[in-house]
């Protein structure tokens, strides 16, 4: 016999008005009496009506997630982490892959308004301001691992530029004078900001990046290694590359195996991430570390909080996580000239 509401209610101890306010996102319940009240509907098996609550108006217990490819391991773990923190507080999330591809994008921001979706994160880049805009009057939107810009919306993000800079101190320190970025697309408000904080740091040194030693990327491999392959020809190739994320700096160092450079003797190499890649490489890659699981729990949070609201704030908070240097073995002091 399947379970009731009145069921859940009986055991968690509550009223079935309390259980319902648990159900639509309603009233001042703790996110800890959520969570066991969510459990207890999970032990029995109680699955509210998606259908009739998308019908009266209600919650569907949906969210969506847009980010650029799922095959980024990046991308990959935050989209666990916003899986765990929705499921574990009730909620299925429809992850899209969208290649950064405004129509694309579109085509998915259609599909999730169709399917009724409660609320929608967006990991993504996206030129159409207009259609992000329309979005946020619709429903609640929160920008993760990147700034919307013009879009007023809450977003959850890693502080890129103290990222950046910490990759320049740590080179500065191991004696490095000439060093290159490999950089995602400047639209990407992440990448900027990484740039701008490498940057900043090397010149407070006295140390000016050379201008054909800044190369945007796609944030795929095979970039990278492109990318990386011309900056090391040549003699007076850089001694260290700092890689706007950790796929960029994969290639890289195939790139350096390749061309016969040794690393960390001949060239440093230091990434930005730290995921499941940068521990696995030969060498380890030293990356700044993201906080991934945090950065998807707190774009769940920060989306249903906006759905607990009876009107929407005019006020949107933008949540900025530290980042961690990890030093391994692809970095190291910078080889004297013969």
């Amino acid at each position: 016999m399947k379970a009731t509401i009145y069921d859940v209610a009986r055991e968690a101890g509550v009223s079935i008005a309390t259980v319902s306010k648990v159900i639509n996102a309603k009233g001042k319940i703790s996110q800890e009496r959520r969570r066991e009240i969510f459990a207890i509907m999970e032990r029995l098996q109680y699955q509210p009506s998606v259908i009739a609550s998308a019908l009266t108006g209600k919650h569907t217990y949906t969210l969506g997630l847009l980010i650029p490819d799922i095959a980024n391991p990046f991308y990959g773990e935050v989209a666990r982490a916003v899986e765990d923190r929705g499921h574990q507080l009730g909620y299925s999330v429809i992850i899209c892959s969208t290649d950064n591809r405004d129509e694309r994008i579109e085509q998915y921001i259609s599909v999730l308004k169709q399917k009724r979706i409660d609320g929608i994160m967006i990991g993504t880049g996206m030129g159409n301001a207009d259609t992000l805009r329309e979005l946020g009057a619709s429903m609640p939107v929160v920008a993760i691992g990147r700034e919307l810009p013009d879009v007023p919306v809450h977003t959850v993000v890693a502080d890129d530029w103290q990222g950046g800079r910490m990759a320049a101190e740590h080179l500065l320190q191991l004696g490095h004078r000439r060093v290159a970025v490999l950089s995602e697309s400047m639209a990407v408000s992440s990448s900027r900001d990484r740039l701008k904080g490498f940057k900043e740091r090397l010149e407070e040194d006295g140390v000016m990046l050379q201008e054909n030693h800044v190369r945007p990327c796609k944030h795929r491999m095979e970039d990278g290694k492109r990318e990386a392959a011309r900056m090391l020809e040549g003699k007076e190739h850089p001694t260290a590359i700092f890689c706007c994320n950790d796929l960029l700096a994969v290639g890289a160092l195939q790139a350096a195996k390749e061309a016969g450079i040794r690393i960390p003797a001949e060239l440093s190499v230091v990434s930005f991430d730290n995921t499941i890649l940068a521990s696995v490489t030969d060498p380890p890659l030293t990356s700044i570390s993201q906080p991934m699981e945090q950065l998807g729990a707190a774009a769940v949070d920060l989306l249903l909080g906006q759905l607990e609201q009876d009107a929407p704030s005019a006020a949107k908070r933008r949540i900025a996580m530290r980042t961690e240097l990890i030093v391994r073995s692809s970095t190291a002091s910078v080889k004297p000239a013969d």
